[in-house]
């Protein structure tokens, strides 16, 4: 039986910048949790996705913006390097499917208008 390790993250782009041969992609995800009043609150995370892949970079260079929401589905890679003489561990999520589910633009667009905005394919 074939193993892996992957990660599914939901949630709204950041930053996006060119790194040398790939393309990073900060995005947001809000965890809920009840704080001790019982009241539900969100707890935003950060996560930073590396895109490889020429065309996929191409995808997000053209289409994807700051606030939109986003699927990203990838890999896990473990890493390490040594700073001041101790040992650090990594953890790489390298994105192989990337989606734009909505602008940042259209959801307000939708909600005032009602109308319907097409959005580019997924890109694998």
């Amino acid at each position: 039986m074939k193993t892996f390790a992957e990660f599914q993250i939901l949630g709204r782009i950041g930053k996006v910048r060119e790194v040398g041969q790939t393309t990073r992609v900060s995005i947001c995800a809000n965890y809920a949790f009840k704080d001790r009043n019982g009241e539900t609150k969100d707890k935003p995370y950060w996560n930073e996705i590396t895109i490889w892949s020429e065309s996929a970079r191409k995808y997000v260079r053209d289409y994807a913006k700051s606030g939109d929401l986003v699927v990203a589905r990838g890999t896990l890679k473990q890493g390490s390097f040594e700073k001041d003489g101790e040992k650090v561990y990594t953890v790489d999520l390298n994105c192989d499917d990337f989606s734009i589910l909505a602008s940042a633009k259209s959801d307000k667009d939708e909600a005032d208008a009602g109308t319907e905005h097409k959005k580019p394919a997924k890109h694998k």
